[in-house]
C-alpha cells in the first residue's frame, strides 16, 4: 500500500525556553507523512518547494526519513514558507505564520496532467483542511478531480479537517470549501475543537452527522484528552486514551494520531484498536518539543506488536 500526503511543509521555529527557539521542519500533513514512514508504512509527500538551500535541506530531511520525494516539484526563485511556534504553561501552543507566497501554494497550478495521473495511482491519499486553505478555487477544483480519479481506480481518500482561520478570507468560504470534498472522502479524522470553531457544531455528534450525511463510512472525531469517537460502517465506539499524560508540547498531536491510526488501518487492524493505535503514538509526541520527537522517543508498541 502507497500513501500521497499532500500540503505543505513550512521552516518551524519552536520555543524552548525564554526567547531561544529550535529550527526544524513541520507542517501538518508533513507530520503525519513522516509517522507514517517511521511506521514502515510505503509513504510519499507532495508539494512544492524553492530551489534554496532550506528547500535542499527539507528534501534530504524527508528522504533521510523514508519520504517519497520523486513528486515534490521545485519553483525557481522562490523559499518555503515559515511558522514560530509559542507554548504556554500548559504546553497549548500559538503560531506565527510568513508563508503568503509559499511555493506550495501553487502545487496545482504547476502540475501537470502526467503528474496527476501519477497521483491517482496510489493506493491512499491524504490531505486537511489546511491543504484546502493553500489552494484558490482553481486548484481545489483540480484536487476535487484527483481525488475523483483515484477513487474510481480503488483508491482511499483520508481527510483531517484542521482548520485554521488565518488561511482563509473568511468562515464561509472555508465552509464551502470543506463541503465541497466530503462526498470524495472514506476517512474522515477531524478535531471536534476545529469543527465547533468552522461550523459551531455544540458537541462532537453533530460533526459526525455532518461527515456522515455526506457519505463518509469511517469517522474519527478526535477530542484531546477525551479520547475519539469512531464510526465506521454505522458502528460507534468511545476510545479513551490509554494513559493519561501531562504534554510537554502538544503540536502534532493531531497528526501523530493520525498517522498510527492510518497505519494501523492499512496494516488491517479493526477501527477500534487503530484509534488506540493513534492514542499511543500521540501520547509520545506529545511528551517532548516540537512537531517531530526523536526515532529514540518513538513507542515500541503501537499494535500490540513492536514496530
Amino acid at each position: 500500500m502507497k500513501i500521497a500526503c499532500v500540503g505543505e511543509c513550512m521552516v518551524e521555529f519552536a520555543q524552548e525556553g525564554g526567547d531561544l527557539f529550535r529550527r526544524g521542519f513541520g507542517g501538518d500533513t508533513l507530520n503525519t507523512a513522516l509517522y507514517l514512514a517511521r511506521l514502515g508504512i510505503d509513504t510519499s509527500y507532495i508539494t512544492a518547494l524553492g530551489d534554496d538551500p532550506l528547500s535542499a535541506a527539507m528534501l534530504a530531511a524527508w528522504q533521510a526519513e523514508g519520504i517519497g520525494t520523486s513528486e515534490v516539484l521545485c519553483i525557481s526563485g522562490r523559499v518555503p514558507g515559515l511558522y514560530m511556534i509559542e507554548r504556554d504553561a500548559k504546553g497549548e501552543r500559538s503560531f506565527l505564520y510568513w508563508r503568503d507566497r509559499a511555493p506550495a501554494r501553487e502545487l496545482f497550478d504547476r502540475a501537470d496532467d502526467a503528474m496527476l495521473d501519477r497521483l491517482a495511482g496510489f493506493d491512499w491519499l491524504y490531505f486537511s483542511g489546511i491543504s484546502l486553505s493553500l489552494y484558490g478555487e482553481t486548484g481545489r477544483a483540480k484536487l476535487r478531480e484527483l481525488l475523483t480519479a483515484m477513487r474510481k481506480r480503488g483508491g482511499r481518500v483520508a481527510f483531517d479537517g484542521n482548520y485554521r482561520p488565518r488561511g482563509w478570507s473568511n468562515r464561509e468560504t472555508a465552509q464551502r470549501a470543506f463541503r465541497s470534498v466530503l462526498p470524495l472522502i472514506d476517512l474522515a479524522l477531524p478535531t471536534w475543537d476545529d469543527e465547533q470553531m468552522l461550523f459551531g457544531d455544540a458537541d462532537a455528534s453533530i460533526s459526525l452527522r455532518r461527515f456522515k450525511d455526506a457519505g463518509v463510512k469511517e469517522i474519527v472525531v478526535k477530542r484531546g484528552a477525551q479520547g475519539c469517537l469512531v464510526d465506521s460502517d454505522g458502528v460507534l465506539v468511545d476510545i479513551a486514551p490509554p494513559d493519561v499524560v501531562l504534554p510537554v508540547d502538544t503540536t502534532a498531536a493531531g497528526d501523530s494520531f493520525n498517522a498510527g491510526y492510518i497505519a494501523a488501518r492499512i496494516k488491517g487492524a479493526a477501527p477500534r484498536e487503530a484509534a488506540r493505535a493513534g492514542h499511543r503514538l500521540a501520547a509520545a509526541v506529545i511528551m517532548a518539543p516540537g512537531a517531530v520527537i526523536p526515532r529514540a522517543a518513538m513507542p515500541t508498541q503501537i499494535l500490540g506488536t513492536e514496530q
